[in-house]
């Protein structure tokens, strides 16, 4: 318990001493110039890209979690007879699920919800009642569901004109593009992580060099190559930081005004985080500072290396 006690009060001293840093070894780095503006706006940029890509892959996992659940107990019977025989088939399908064990509701959907899910391809005066078209009824099973083989056979001995469709075939590819999608959201998290060390590592490049001289004066009286490339990463570690929270808080302020999950009409629903998810681009500015800060390290090392 000493031991661990002893480490955690090291790792606070440790981390203080990071934060405030040396005013003498502060002088080596450039308070302003290009590689100031680069590094926080490289670093502000990286924040409000990745914030969206956050977004983007929470939505899409919300909608695969959501196609997953919802869709998966829902299925559609579609009854195709003559005009004459229509009602009776509709009444025995009815009859048939109600006495299905693990149905839990079934509909039948009326002809002005079938206009209305036909209007974005066929427009508001399509005139379904001249039409042959199917009557669809939707059910909803529990959560033990039922035996769809058994419920078929049923259906095609009571209503030959009746099919049962569980969704299947196209509820899998829906959810499994919407995973690949959840996917590609981390990936462009971690390509943009990539892209910003490369550039920290390019900005602490060019800024080691400018300062070529002021390091070799620092050597002669006696500083360490440990000391100088400390004040370039804590430096470098903090503008960065300072970037990640300008293009964090934009984003998120740009995220506010996105549609969310309860906006059917809206272009890119459900991209507005919820609850809990809203914590999720506070971690960016945290992770900036890993990657800067080991970007940093490696590439002062390597820079003080050559130096010499």
């Amino acid at each position: 318990m000493a031991g661990g006690g002893r480490s955690v009060k090291g790792l606070i001293e440790t981390i203080a001493a990071f934060l405030i840093g040396d005013s003498q070894a502060e002088r080596m780095v450039p308070p302003t110039g290009f590689t100031v503006r680069l590094t926080i706006v490289a670093a502000a940029a990286m924040a409000f890209l990745a914030t969206f890509a956050l977004a983007f892959s929470i939505a899409t996992g919300t909608l695969a979690d959501r196609w997953s659940t919802d869709l998966a107990r829902t299925s559609t019977i579609r009854i195709s007879a003559p005009e004459t025989q229509m009602s009776a088939q509709v009444a025995a399908v009815l009859e048939v699920l109600r006495t299905t064990p693990g149905v839990q509701s079934s509909r039948l959907i009326e002809l002005e919800e079938q206009q209305a899910l036909l209007a974005p391809w066929f427009g508001d005066d399509l005139a379904l009642d001249q039409l042959p078209l199917p009557q669809l009824i939707e059910v909803v099973e529990t959560a033990d569901g039922f035996d769809p083989q058994n419920l078929q056979l049923r259906l095609t001995a009571q209503a030959p004109g009746a099919a049962f469709d569980d969704h299947g075939r196209w509820q899998r590819p829906l959810v499994g593009a919407a995973n690949r999608l959840r996917l590609v959201g981390w990936l462009a998290v971690g390509l943009i992580g990539v892209t910003l060390a490369v550039i920290v590592t390019l900005a602490a490049q060019s800024a080691l060099a400018a300062n070529h001289q002021v390091i070799q004066v620092m050597r002669l009286i006696g500083a360490r190559d440990h000391y100088i490339a400390q004040a370039f990463v804590r430096r470098f570690t903090l503008r960065s930081i300072l970037g990640a929270l300008i293009g964090m808080g934009v984003g998120i302020v740009v995220l506010t005004l996105m549609p969310g999950a309860e906006d059917e009409t809206g272009f890119l629903t459900g991209l507005r985080p919820t609850g809990n998810q809203w914590l999720m681009p506070l971690a960016l500015p945290f992770l900036t500072g890993v990657i800067a800060f080991f970007a940093t390290r490696r590439a002062s090392r390597r820079a003080l290396r050559e130096l010499r």
